[in-house]
This record gives structure tokens, sequence and C-alpha cells, in this order.
């Protein structure tokens, strides 16, 4: 019986969200987390890195919970997704683009806001799940 589109989304959605916190919380090593955001080839290659180790977390984790769930998802489709989730994820974690479109758009405060778990999480975290929202959508137009 084939999947609803909806349910597909939903599905997609929840698999592709808690990859992304396991790669971005449990899979990344504390080097990278503390060196992605340089701005030298020390800290691009720490980004370049977490993003590898991230996208395979996503990758496989919604490679193995679709087809559980008897979601079918085209190759095509899977990395427009995976692949549109890993190059915006490189790009937030270098840091500085984040906090130029916080800036840009009224949000330096709430990017200034310390702590470890302050606005600069919080803005990257949030544009990461917006991604993944389109991400699932992008995989859910896939399904028959």
């Amino acid at each position: 019986m084939p999947t609803s589109r909806p349910a597909s989304f939903a599905a997609l959605y929840v698999l592709i969200r808690a990859a992304a916190d396991l790669g971005d919380h449990w899979v990344q090593s504390d080097t990278h987390a503390r060196t992605k955001g340089q701005p030298d080839n020390e800290g691009r290659r720490a980004c370049a890195l977490h993003v590898a180790t991230y996208t395979a977390t996503q990758a496989v984790t919604v490679a193995a919970g679709s087809r559980l769930l008897g979601i079918r998802i085209t190759p095509g489709r899977a990395v427009a997704a995976i692949g549109l989730s890993a190059v915006t994820h490189y790009i937030a974690d270098r840091r500085t683009p984040v906090k130029r479109l916080a800036e840009a758009t009224g949000k330096g405060n709430f990017y200034a806001l310390g702590g470890p778990l302050g606005g600069a999480y919080l803005l990257d975290q949030a544009l990461h799940h917006g991604v993944e929202t389109v991400a699932a959508a992008i995989l859910a137009t896939s399904t028959e």
C-alpha cells in the first residue's frame, strides 16, 4: 500500500532531524566542534570533516529508516535533499555567515547572547531545522 505524501514527509522529517542531532552532537568530534568556525585552513578542514560525518549520518539514517517504513525515495531526490543539507550546514557552521545574517535581519543582539546554548547556537540550529524541512519535502515528493 503506497504511503501518502504528508505521512512520508512527516516520517522523513523525523528521520532527517534525528540524524542531524546525532551528527551534530554525538558523531561530531570535540576538535571539529571547537575549530570548525576558525577563519583559517584548520577551521575549513574541521568543518568539512564534520559535515562529511554529519551527511553520512543523515544519509544512512534516512536510507535505513525509509526502507524500514516502506517509503520509496528516488536517488536523485535523495542526493538533492542530503546535498542541500550538507552544503548549507557547512556554510552555517563556518559561523560568520550566520552572524552576518543575524545582523542583517536585526537579530545581532540575539546572536550575541552568551552561554553555551546562547543566541548564536539557537540561530544556527533554527537555520538547520528550516533547511531540513525543505530537504524532507524534497524527499517526500519522490515517494509514490
